[in-house]
C-alpha cells in the first residue's frame, strides 16, 4: 500500500436518504515512516555506514532485508560514499513486479583515532600521489 492510497469498502459508508442504500466507505491510507527503509515507488531504500577501509578495498557486508533477512553486498574497491548500489528483487512486491533494494554507502571517517591508526593514515596520505582537486583549476 502506498501512503494516502484510497481504499472504498462499497456499501458500507453511512446511510442513504429516505432509505437509500449506504454509501461507499473511503478509508485513506497514512503510511508510517520506517526506522530504517524509505521508499521510491516499488523501490526500498537504505543508507548503510561502510568503514574507509570497506570502500578503499572492497568487502562483502551484509546489509538488512524488509523480511528480517539479509542479503550480502559485495562492494567494490574504490567505492566512494553516497554511491547507490541495487539488489535486485528486495524491493515491495506488487501483482506486477517486485522492487529492488536500493543502498546507498556512507563511509564512515573515524573522528577519535589511536596513535596506530593515525600512523598508517598518515602513510597513506604520504604515499598518495593524486590530487583530488586538481580538475577544480
Amino acid at each position: 500500500m502506498k501512503d494516502g492510497q484510497t481504499i472504498r469498502l462499497k456499501g458500507r459508508g453511512g446511510p442513504g436518504r429516505s432509505g437509500g442504500p449506504a454509501g461507499d466507505l473511503l478509508v485513506e491510507l497514512k503510511v508510517m515512516p520506517h526506522h530504517l527503509f524509505g521508499r521510491s515507488g516499488n523501490n526500498l531504500t537504505i543508507t548503510v555506514p561502510i568503514t574507509f577501509g570497506e570502500a578503499a578495498l572492497g568487502a562483502d557486508i551484509d546489509v538488512p532485508a524488509l523480511d528480517g533477512s539479509s542479503v550480502t553486498l559485495r562492494i567494490k574497491p574504490g567505492t566512494q560514499t553516497q554511491s547507490r548500489h541495487r539488489v535486485r528483487g528486495k524491493g515491495i512486491k506488487t501483482k506486477r513486479k517486485t522492487g529492488d533494494l536500493i543502498v546507498t554507502v556512507n563511509v564512515q571517517v573515524p573522528d577519535d583515532l589511536t596513535e596506530d591508526q593515525r600512523m598508517a593514515i598518515e602513510q597513506l596520505a604520504a604515499a598518495t600521489t593524486v590530487n583530488p582537486r586538481d580538475t577544480l583549476s
